[in-house]
């Protein structure tokens, strides 16, 4: 494929390199004279591995060359990849300045181009940026169409510095962002003998994986700092600790608990929690990601109670008020926490989950119940066919196929609102609505 490449920075220069060891015909475009005439003499601009044989390879073969004119390399082409930089400005926002330039420069080529061009956006932007940015710039300048006349796409890069073109060859996954799919899968084409799953999605959600991934890495390495703050503070090896640690492939190292939904509880994690934190406050040991964790979670209650109530109705079902289903444990289930709120706002409750039997409840579980709402068993009823029957809003606590058949019964009046992450669960007319996600 003929591909031009616009910024010629680390990933462009790095993915200018790959594609032309894969055999693809780039045109590289900068601004700046020194990368170009550094491209075209077979040298990299940046220090990488192994990246400077492959633009030499490149130059020798003729599958590669460098320019500072836009519209050589648009009219050469059927792919622009933009790899220009979007640096964070003071306040954090991203300056699109060379996001906004490039699209202009490109548009303003395309407004003679008869063929279909499509341009690849590998630039990290922020969720929306393609759509109130990058096509409104394009369309301006080409005067023409999105979609019809142009497609874009959103190919966000997962290159590691100093390990980048490994990283190329064996990436963690492929992922396509477009709202035309013939357009998504001339991208794919790039990317044939790769092993790697690839993945085409939306626009936006392409847009969003980046950031999570990186804000992930993030977490993940500001809570091994944290730990092993903590674990020397009390004479813990954190290493040997964080190597058991990530041998749980099951429940630590694994998609476990990263489905958007509520908020945690039960008998550990709150516990827990509230256990090491103060173990370090009583060490004088900063731990401040570990520390906004509770009101983190505090939030998201907060959340669905403004959801909840946000139409005025008061006459409430909960399907499921045990912290988890297939258990009768309430104690500090966030649920529980929900009703308590509900019925400070006066609302008509009733409760359904058919783990829990306030007859067998015992030990910690019934002084939990009985300390924060000792009437339940009045707000209880036998069936969930019986609690959503007339009611405003139908809350989903927990997961349970139990609740499909009552949730068939529903009518468009009614509002379902479900606090899990499994989704929709069955067929229901009522209006269906999930606190994230």
């Amino acid at each position: 494929m003929n591909i031009s490449i616009f910024g010629l920075g680390y990933v462009g220069t790095v993915v200018a390199g790959c594609f032309a060891k894969a055999g693809h015909r780039v045109i590289g475009v900068d601004t700046e004279r020194a990368k170009v005439d550094l491209i075209n003499s077979g040298r990299s601009p940046i220090i990488e591995a192994e990246i400077e044989e492959l633009l030499a390879a490149g130059v020798a073969t003729g599958t590669v060359r460098a320019t500072t004119d836009a519209r050589d390399a648009v009219e050469a082409t059927e792919l622009s990849l933009l790899c220009v930089g979007t640096p964070s400005q003071p306040s954090g926002e991203l300056d699109l300045t060379y996001i906004r330039r490039v699209c202009e420069d490109i548009g303003a080529v395309l407004r003679g181009k008869a063929a279909r061009h499509v341009v690849v956006v590998r630039s990290t932007v922020l969720p929306g940026t393609i759509r109130d940015v990058v096509i409104p710039a394009l369309e301006r300048s080409s005067e023409k169409n999105f979609d019809v006349e142009f497609g874009v796409v959103m190919n966000p890069e997962f290159l590691r510095e100093s390990t980048a073109v490994a990283d190329f060859y064996a990436p963690p996954k492929t992922v396509i962002g477009s709202r035309n799919r013939a357009d998504g899968e001339l991208v794919a084409r790039l990317y044939e003998g790769i092993s790697a799953p690839l993945i085409h999605t939306a626009l936006e959600v392409a847009e969003t994986v980046k950031y999570c991934d990186n804000i992930f890495h993030a977490l993940k390495i500001t809570f091994g700092n944290e730990v092993g703050a903590l674990c020397k503070s009390i004479g813990v090896d954190s290493h040997e600790v964080m190597r058991i640690f990530c041998q749980d492939t099951k429940l630590n190292l694994s998609p476990a608990y990263l489905k958007p939904g509520f908020a945690y509880g039960g008998s550990c994690l709150p516990k827990d929690l509230r256990a090491l934190t103060w173990l370090a406050r009583s060490r004088d040991i900063e731990i401040p990601m570990l520390s906004h964790i509770t009101p983190s979670n505090d939030a998201q209650i907060r959340s669905a109670l403004r959801l909840i109530t946000s139409d005025g109705k008061r006459k409430i079902a909960v399907l499921g008020f045990a912290f988890k289903g297939g258990t009768d444990d309430l104690r500090e289930s966030p649920i529980v926490t929900v009703v308590e709120a509900l019925l400070g706002k006066g609302c008509e409750l009733r409760l359904f989950d058919p783990y829990v039997n306030t007859a067998r409840l015992v030990g910690a579980n019934r002084r939990y119940i009985e300390g924060h709402i000792p009437h339940i068993a009045k707000l209880m009823v036998a069936s969930a066919e019986e609690a959503v029957a007339g009611v405003d809003t139908v809350l989903i606590g927990n997961i349970n196929t139990a609740y499909a058949p009552a949730l068939a019964t529903l009518t468009a009046e009614q509002r379902v609102i479900d606090l899990t992450s499994s989704g929709k669960a069955s067929a229901t007319a009522a209006r269906y609505e999930r606190l994230v996600g």
